[in-house]
């Protein structure tokens, strides 16, 4: 091995677990498979895994502590249905109360963090593994199932003509209408009208491959340029959530659409196919081996800027490029070229980096909660409490109740966003998958209701989680998806990708105060206005917990309150009054451009 070779292997010692996360569906829980397979009573999809004594039924992990968070189920004992290994149950119980329950769960929680705290490696998605949890190569392999391969240059030449055709065409406006004439015949004239503009910009920008494609040749005898094209629409949007936001929606509508079966019978070819990933296109070339080789983790990590010297950042993108060209001498072969291996980890990077731009502003959230404000006693002048009726709060909650709510709100946020490729791909199987929908005036225009069951599941599951970690929870557990509110599963993809635009521009406006104390004149106005940087501070974080998390933003709790979906209703509507606030000029004179990206006028 060369010298380079084994600086990378000593030098990954110290990453080798900081990328994994520590919750419940990573850490290996030594649980043997059940010797029979039985459905939960209540949602008659997932494995049952707990009895509960009381209610004399089975039900799945989710379900159970649904149904017995609160009230007199609360006092239910339950048993464990799986086998467990004699080495990690030895001396626990065979009925647990579920208070008690919750309490091991709080301890073995707090157990994790300290070990976790007590750590050296460096982070890299802001996690680290357990030592007794999944491997770093599981862990990878889970993760880069749903991680997008980057586009090569010729993906990138069908991505332009995509986005041209999309740019012109009216295919919502024309086929999400009401109307006496077949929806059927319509959606399909729509869909050939798209693939002839395409066809058309092919032809203009490479005339030779024009004619090698549609001369003389129906649409169906071209379904793979078809289906590439339009795949990779669809993995470009998910690697950048912040682009097409004009276009994916009719794209995704328009491939809702062709799969339906009468649609596709007309049609006479199937526009869809799965979204290439890393882990797809690992195993079609025999190379998953990479994803358990100890130096990706090096490979694959973000290089932060944040309080380091030139030095020391020019030192770890020296170390990651050693570790990439590493892991390309060692698994390259006939089947995978380097470059194609480099794209691979690039691609993994780029997850990374969705990881911070997204799901670390709830983190930096969190963190802000806790230093600024006790969770049990409120400072004069700080009280988190918030009273229905007053200042437009349409909840009622003391001091320690409010912050409660906000820190397993952001925690539930930072749990979804942490998940979001996975949700993402459950979305698109969802919209994709032929389940029929209806078009419904939901009051805010027509929108396709349809039912989302896989991300649902998740959801769900992702709730259990946060509730999990809570110990308690406060306000609705309701979850909107397929009704009036989350219409369908491109809405809650829509919905959550604003968590980052929301949180994004009120971290940056917060750590840049401290470079007010450069400037004299606005070190005096913040002294004389606020009383101090700090202060000021204050009082942003204040009124944001306060007024972004009361209830408000639309008229009955059902479409805002506690609810899940309500919550970020709630945000949305204190970003819509930004420009009401005393500490407004804080946010211009910090560089704020608004919450969407664009200039504020």
């Amino acid at each position: 091995m060369s010298n380079d070779g084994k600086e990378v292997l000593k030098d990954n010692q110290s990453e080798k677990l900081s990328l994994m996360d520590t919750d419940e569906d990573l850490l290996a829980s030594q649980e043997l498979p059940p010797p029979k397979l039985d459905y939960c009573v209540e949602c008659k999809d997932q494995e049952a895994s707990i009895f509960c004594e009381q209610c004399d039924e089975d039900f799945c992990e989710v379900c159970h502590g649904m149904l017995h968070r609160t009230g007199n189920r609360r006092k239910h004992t339950a048993r464990n249905l799986k086998t467990v290994s004699s080495r990690t149950m030895e001396n626990q119980q065979t009925f647990i109360p579920t208070s008690d329950k919750r309490a091991l769960d709080n301890r073995e929680d707090n157990n994790s963090a300290l070990s976790e705290s007590s750590s050296d490696s460096s982070q890299l998605d802001g996690t680290v593994i357990s030592g007794s949890g999944a491997t770093l190569g599981e862990w990878m392999v889970k993760r880069a199932k749903f991680v997008p391969l980057r586009l090569d240059a010729e993906e990138r030449i069908k991505l332009r003509l995509l986005e041209a055709a999309l740019n012109v065409s009216e295919y919502t406006d024309k086929v999400d209408i009401i109307s006496y004439s077949s929806k059927s015949k319509r959606i399909v004239a729509q869909i050939k009208d798209f693939c002839a503009i395409l066809s058309g910009l092919v032809v203009a920008g490479d005339y030779k491959l024009g004619q090698e494609l549609f001369s003389d040749r129906a649409f169906s005898e071209n379904e793979e340029f078809f289906q590439n094209v339009f795949e990779v629409g669809r993995r470009h949007k998910i690697m950048n959530p912040e682009k097409m936001r004009s276009s994916y929606g009719k794209l995704i509508y328009l491939l809702m659409d062709s799969v339906i079966p009468d649609v596709q019978d007309l049609l006479g070819f199937n526009c869809v196919i799965p979204i290439k990933t890393v882990y797809t296109f690992l195993k079609e070339t025999g190379s998953l081996e990479l994803l358990h080789d100890d130096s990706i983790a090096l490979a694959t990590r973000e290089i932060v800027s944040d309080g380091k010297s030139r030095t020391h950042i020019d030192a770890e993108i020296k170390r990651k490029e050693k570790a990439m060209e590493h892991l390309c001498e060692t698994y390259e072969k006939e089947r995978i070229t380097r470059d194609q291996i480099k794209r691979c980890l690039l691609s993994l990077s780029d997850n990374h980096a969705f990881l911070r731009a997204n799901r670390d502003p709830c983190e930096k959230m969190l963190k802000y909660l806790a230093k600024y404000f006790s969770p049990t006693k409120a400072e004069a002048g700080y009280s988190l409490a918030i009273s229905s009726g007053r200042g437009g709060h349409r909840l009622t909650h003391n001091h320690a109740t409010q912050f409660a709510y906000v820190h397993q709100t952001l925690n539930l946020w930072r749990e979804i966003l942490h998940e979001m490729f996975m949700l993402w791909s459950l979305s698109d199987d969802d919209l994709l998958s032929s389940n029929p929908y209806r078009l419904t005036n939901t009051g805010q225009g027509l929108h396709r209701i349809q039912a989302c069951p896989s991300v649902s599941r998740e959801m769900h599951r992702t709730l259990h989680r946060a509730q999990k970690k809570s110990g308690s929870w406060i306000g609705s557990s309701v979850i909107h998806l397929g009704d009036k509110n989350v219409a369908n599963a491109f809405m809650f993809i829509d919905k959550y990708n604003q968590v980052a635009r929301i949180l994004n521009p009120i971290v940056l406006t917060l750590d840049k105060l401290d470079d007010f104390s450069e400037d004299p004149g606005l070190q005096e106005y913040v002294q004389s206005t606020f009383g101090g940087v700090e202060q000021c501070r204050k009082d942003i974080l204040l009124d944001f917990f306060r007024s972004a998390f009361d209830g408000s933003g639309a008229d009955n709790f059902f479409d805002a309150g506690s609810c899940i979906d309500g919550r970020l209703t709630s945000a949305w509507n204190w970003c819509s009054q930004i420009e009401k606030k005393s500490y407004f000029p804080v946010f211009l004179l910090t560089g704020f451009v608004g919450f969407d990206g664009g200039s504020w006028s």
